[in-house]
């Protein structure tokens, strides 16, 4: 899937986990997939990762997430291709300080390269000063 017309944000991880178990947060998640979320591969991954770690096989999660979203809306998963992998080594320097994972930087990478605001529980990228709107979820 490739970002198409879409309006509404760009999902880290922790925020779709907050939509999947229904945590703080999960409210704000839903109207961007009404207007059309993306998350990058390697998000996706990380998601689909975390849920297995939680004791949920891949093969059981996957149609449980696209269940979830497709309720609600769209969620496109956007290839990590070799504009990505500039824009995520662009922001290593400016992340450096708070620790950001690979994970972390393809999401920011992401709404940088789109111009879409990002949507996240980590309290930590409030401090960042990119050219990019970020939604602390809860």
């Amino acid at each position: 899937m490739t970002a198409g017309n879409v309006s509404g944000a760009v999902l880290d991880t922790s925020a779709l986990l907050a939509l999947v178990y229904e945590e703080p947060g999960a409210q704000r998640v839903e109207p961007a997939l009404r207007r059309g979320a993306i998350m990058s591969m390697v998000n996706w991954a990380e998601t689909l990762s975390r849920m297995a770690d939680l004791g949920e096989p891949v093969q059981d999660a996957v149609p449980k997430l696209r269940a979830q979203i497709n309720a609600l809306g769209t969620l496109d998963i956007v290839p990590f291709g070799e504009a990505h992998g500039h824009e995520v080594a662009r922001l290593r320097a400016l992340t450096r300080s708070l620790g950001l994972s690979l994970a972390d930087r393809a999401c920011l990478a992401l709404g940088r390269l789109h111009r879409l605001p990002v949507l996240t529980t980590d309290r930590a990228w409030r401090s960042l000063r990119l050219s990019i709107k970020i939604d602390v979820i809860r």
